[in-house]
């Protein structure tokens, strides 16, 4: 009996694994990357590794990669500008808590404080809010996905008198349209607003705009309070995770010593996953900025590709300037479901990752131009 239900587990397992291959060949909808081989950390499987708490702070619990986390954190914080002695951060489960920390830290220290966020904002977002029971106001957002920054300045003179909390995408979901930050600090020196808080989501662009020249960025330079990255997106793993960080002399309000782990408590989590920095410090490793740089030209390139092989077959296609994300005109279910593309009412997209060659291209486009030869 026990053999017999090992080998179905063992069939199970090798229908899934097969669906899973299938699904990787047409998977162009979602910002992840699929083009990683991370085998030679397999070994470290074997442990129960746990990064609880403060990865900068010693722990009772031995069993960790606390020391790669850090190494991590500090190629980041070299990426993003984090001033030097007065930065902090951790590895976390991806975007949304990396998102969720970043406004807990703002209203701990404006708790009277009004968070803005454009319409675009990932959905995620709103949830956070509702979580952490913050005050809020949705902001328009224009046709490129980037907040209406006239609504913004009309909406922050109203509530002058409230510590201003913004929520900047640095890359929203469906379009990758990037909010300015230098013209909302200008907007907040204009309007003589003298404490604020600005948190940027850099779920996917964190990883694409510091390695193209000329494009806008946004980070610790830049007078930000705290960002979030994902690394399952543009570098991409087998499991979510992603980085935060924040300036220390925040961070420090809020920590709390925790007797039984021996640590500080200063994460969202309190055990943590020891087995993401890994991944991300095998990518780093391996791809170096150098590296990376030349993944984003490549997927820059393919973008470009993408919006010209679109419009040849008829299929209404655009990006904004610096992006991966190429928006189209809504196909049909069949090809939604095939290519796993997200949409949003009229709009589909597709997100040159990677793993997503000119190849794939072409097959997409060959299906759309299909499409619209029945329709006709």
């Amino acid at each position: 009996m026990a053999r017999t239900k090992s080998v179905g587990s063992r069939d199970r397992l090798d229908r899934l694994y097969k669906d899973c291959c299938e699904q990787s060949d047409t998977f162009a909808g979602y910002p992840c990357n699929t083009d990683f081989d991370y085998s030679e950390l397999f070994r470290f499987l074997d442990f129960p590794l746990n990064n609880v708490g403060d990865p900068f702070n010693p722990c009772s619990y031995h069993l960790h990669t606390r020391e790669i986390e850090r190494e991590v954190l500090q190629w980041f914080a070299d990426l993003l500008h984090a001033p030097e002695g007065d930065w902090w951060g951790y590895v976390t489960n991806g975007g949304t808590e990396g998102n969720l920390y970043g406004l807990y830290l703002a209203r701990e220290l404006h708790p009277r404080g009004m968070v803005y966020f454009s319409q675009d904002t990932h959905y995620s977002v709103s949830k956070n809010l509702r979580l952490l029971r913050m005050p809020h106001i949705m902001i328009k957002s224009q046709l490129s996905g980037e907040i209406d920054y006239e609504d913004l300045r009309e909406t922050l003179r109203i509530h002058r008198d409230v510590p201003p909390i913004v929520f900047a995408n640095i890359g929203t979901t469906m379009k990758e349209g990037v909010d300015r930050v230098d013209l909302i600090q200008e907007m907040l020196d204009g309007l003589a607003i003298p404490s604020y808080y600005i948190h940027c989501d850099m779920a996917l662009c964190g990883m694409t705009l510091p390695f193209i020249d000329g494009a806008p960025f946004f980070d610790f330079a830049d007078g930000i309070h705290s960002l979030s990255i994902s690394g399952h997106k543009f570098i991409g793993s087998p499991v979510p995770c992603g980085v935060a960080l924040a300036l220390k002399r925040n961070v420090d309000l809020i920590a709390r010593s925790i007797e039984y782990v021996g640590t500080l408590d200063t994460t969202i989590s309190g055990s943590r996953n020891g087995f993401s920095p890994l991944i991300l410090w095998h990518a780093i490793k391996m791809k170096g900025k150098r590296g990376f740089r030349s993944e984003v030209a490549r997927c820059i390139g393919n973008a470009r590709y993408a919006v010209e092989r679109f419009e040849s077959v008829g299929w209404k296609a655009w990006r904004n300037p610096h992006s991966i994300t190429v928006v189209l005109e809504r196909p049909p279910a069949r090809i939604l479901d095939k290519w796993q593309l997200a949409v949003q009412e009229s709009t589909a997209h597709v997100i040159v990752m990677p793993h997503i060659d000119r190849e794939k291209i072409d097959a997409l486009a060959e299906d759309l131009e299909r499409c619209r030869n029945e329709a006709n």
